[in-house]
């Protein structure tokens, strides 16, 4: 294992990934950076959650010259999530060098698009249909590119978008370095190397192994409108001592944390768009348990090692499959037991099942609580405090007042009083977040799963308690044009 001291790699680089918690290379890392630094191009085969964005960010963004405000770097991801994501942590990594990236998908406005190019970024993120679409406008002029990476290439390939990834690259400087990352390397995907890149070399890692066997994990079918107030009823009923809860998108943690605020929960959150001075202090307190809940994005989680955690919530399924093992490691730390509850959508059970095959472990169904489940937890818990207290002889110095109040009232109706004190109900106050578009799974010949965000073919199928005690408290606007519609809408 090596670290990023030994890759060669210049010093405002180096403390960007220090700051993001990077220290040692992942096996994609340690291979592809130095190849990729010589300028040479490459094709790097893993999987997702292996590290592949600092594989070729770090390269990348060493080849930037910041003063040189043209567009020097583009890299082609299949979905918008992915660009976002991505361009999120190359903002990260040359975030001390000032280079800046920004994310082009279809489903946002092309208008809005087009003045964040005018602020002259250096490297841009973006889906193939909408990048086809600002090439041809010139509003994304490629006589400087530098760089070009493939991102997740046979996901690109299985969503229909060949063919505009081959028009993309032909429109590409004849001097330029090429980066293909892809998990699989079907025929289609090799020719399209060996037409494009000069002699690349290939990088081969494993899937990491997979090891969750201390964490229970669960399920809950849910729609979108009623995650919220599942997930309180789940709070209420388990009563976490440290819970992180993991949101798709900034807007979402935000949301989130609102939500739990107004309904008495003592939580916080971070994402991309919190300073790290901010972030570092929001983890002390929840190390601290000064916080009880943690809500997060996954760029923001990473790297997080927190001890006595003991519940983790996947609000929202996360975009990549890998990233729901980093998610739930979160928690069974140093041999502890620790439990994982995911929201599932209808439309996103295929996504499930996705999960449940890398996994190689069946996911259990659990039938989310209602109201009267919670109610009965708290009593069932404020009864467990009184008899604690009835045992400790806590109330021998009340019993003179005991007395007095039963002379005046009926005891079964005194005893009901101090539950219904001691259960404290849970707040109803009502709490509407903004809705989240469900993943979405492919469908490939012999019954398997394929990325569908739109492509060819017209599929539609979506990707992408206990007793409970003690409780805490404290549409987008489419671009108009009609090439690709269904496809461009989706990215």
């Amino acid at each position: 294992m090596k670290t990023f001291n030994e890759l060669n790699i210049e010093a405002n680089v180096l403390d960007a990934l220090a700051k993001m918690g990077f220290e040692t290379t992942t096996p994609i890392q340690a291979q592809a950076i130095p190849t990729a630094l010589e300028g040479k191009d490459l094709i790097g085969q893993a999987q997702t959650g292996t590290g592949k964005t600092t594989a070729f960010g770090v390269p990348m963004i060493q080849k930037i010259d910041p003063e040189n405000k043209d567009v020097q770097g583009i890299v082609i991801a299949p979905t918008r999530e992915l660009a976002i994501q991505v361009g999120e942590e190359l903002n990260r990594i040359g975030h001390n060098k000032g280079v800046k990236t920004v994310p082009i998908y279809g489903g946002q406005d092309i208008t809005r698009q087009i003045k964040a190019l005018k602020r002259r970024p250096q490297l841009i993120t973006a889906t193939p249909g909408r990048l086809l679409d600002h090439i041809r406008r010139r509003t994304i002029k490629l006589q400087n590119i530098e760089t070009v990476v493939l991102d997740e290439a046979d996901e690109m390939l299985n969503m229909g978008f060949i063919e505009d990834i081959e028009a993309i690259l032909a429109e590409m400087p004849q001097k330029h370095q090429t980066l293909l990352f892809s998990a699989t390397m079907p025929k289609r995907i090799q020719l399209l190397a060996e037409k494009f890149m000069n002699q690349p070399e290939i990088v081969r890692v494993k899937s990491k192994q997979l090891t969750v066997d201390h964490i229970d994990q669960y399920y809950y079918d849910v729609k979108e409108n009623q995650k919220f107030d599942v997930l309180c009823r789940s709070l209420d009923i388990e009563s976490p001592d440290l819970a992180i809860i993991f949101g798709r998108t900034k807007k979402r943690v935000d949301e989130v944390v609102e939500g739990l605020l107004k309904r008495g929960y003592s939580a916080e959150g971070i994402h991309g768009d919190i300073p790290q001075v901010k972030r570092e202090k929001v983890i002390k307190r929840f190390k601290d348990q000064a916080t009880d809940i943690l809500v997060a994005t996954d760029v923001a989680a990473r790297g997080l090692d927190i001890s006595g955690v003991t519940h983790v919530y996947n609000f929202d399924l996360p975009q990549d499959p890998e990233s729901y093992v980093h998610r739930i490691g979160r928690t069974g730390r140093a041999g502890k037991k620790g439990s994982a509850y995911t929201f599932v959508t209808p439309r996103e059970m295929d996504h499930l099942k996705t999960i449940e095959k890398l996994t190689k472990r069946q996911i259990e169904k659990q039938s989310f609580p209602t109201y009267k489940d919670v109610m009965e937890g708290l009593q069932e818990g404020a009864i467990e405090e009184l008899k604690q207290t009835v045992w400790a002889h806590e109330g021998d110095n009340y019993r003179e007042a005991a007395k007095r109040l039963l002379s005046e009232e009926d005891a079964v109706d005194v005893v009901a009083s101090a539950i219904k004190l001691l259960a404290k109900e849970p707040s109803q106050t009502p709490v509407n977040l903004t809705s989240v578009e469900p993943l979405r799974v492919k469908r490939v010949k012999g019954g398997g799963q394929q990325n569908n965000r739109g492509g060819r073919g017209g599929n539609q199928n979506r990707r992408g308690g206990g007793g409970g005690g003690r409780r805490r408290r404290n549409n987008q606007k489419q671009d108009g044009g009609n090439r690709r519609n269904n496809r461009n809408k989706n990215q």
